[in-house]
């Protein structure tokens, strides 16, 4: 596992939006297949989607031959709703690139058969070939997608009830009211993401601290599931100089010396310049 740690968010944000940025263009001189991206909601990827708007209007990435995946969607919460994750995704990222619509793909809250439906994505995820990089961000508990503590680390996208530490979290979104917040979502599962080729995971500020510590320096469990990173042969958390609070000197000093050279945001899009 990689762990960049960056200044403060904004420029964690454009580190990441390069490194995308740059995976989609090696994949697009090496194949006309299209690349496929697992996409988060949240506070966490807000910076990123917007830096990624900024480098598609410069015309430094297309997304004409890109298929996108989100992790999770509430459930009975109409599309329209302005706290759906179908409108999150619209207004803070599809809605200013040139992505063909049939080439986006969310979870459908309101399908008759939701155990369909999350085998149906699990079934298209598959037919494309599965996922070359899923991005992710992190709940305080260590949560990635809706995998709360507790949920498999083999497990595929699903019905999740949401706890209600999650809900009240999430209830800042719904005027302060957690009788608002849907009590169940879809989600990906644990098992999910790690068939990523790739992943990489936004950590921003001091109450995801305790989180990070945990993914980094504390084993596998399922109560931390953001820690099955350390099992993927890929994974990079990225983070800002807040959420490492809760690191060991020790650790943090490891990872500024190996990173070092990494961390400029010009060089993220240079492609890989690491060995795992």
């Amino acid at each position: 596992m990689r762990l960049l740690i960056h200044d403060n968010y904004d420029l964690l944000s454009r580190w990441v939006a390069n490194y995308i940025v740059g995976k989609i263009k090696a994949h697009q001189e090496k194949t006309s297949e299209p690349f496929v991206l697992g996409l988060p909601t949240g506070s966490s990827p807000v910076g990123t989607y917007r830096e990624l708007v900024k480098l598609n209007q410069k015309g430094r990435v297309s997304f004409q031959n890109v298929i996108t995946f989100n992790m999770d969607e509430y459930v009975a919460l109409e599309e329209s709703h302005p706290e759906s994750y179908h409108s999150f995704m619209y207004s803070n990222f599809f809605n200013h690139i040139e992505i063909p619509k049939e080439n986006i793909n969310i979870l459908d809250g309101n399908a008759e058969n939701l155990e369909a439906e999350c085998l149906r994505y699990e079934e298209k995820i598959k037919a494309v070939g599965g996922i070359d990089l899923f991005l992710g961000g992190i709940g305080n508990d260590g949560h990635i997608a809706f995998n709360e503590p507790g949920s498999s680390l083999t497990s595929r996208t699903r019905v999740k009830t949401l706890n209600t530490e999650t809900r009240m979290v999430n209830s800042r979104f719904f005027e302060n009211d957690l009788n608002k917040v849907p009590k169940l979502a879809l989600t990906v599962g644990v098992g999910t993401v790690m068939d990523a080729k790739e992943v990489v995971i936004i950590v921003s500020g001091h109450q995801k601290s305790r989180a990070l510590h945990m993914a980094v320096e504390g084993g596998v469990s399922h109560m931390w599931t953001i820690s099955a990173l350390q099992l993927h042969h890929k994974s990079m958390i990225v983070c800002d100089e807040g959420a490492t609070d809760e690191l060991k000197v020790s650790t943090y000093k490891y990872f500024k010396d190996i990173e070092k050279d990494n961390i400029d945001p010009a060089l993220a899009s240079q492609g890989d310049q690491y060995l795992f």
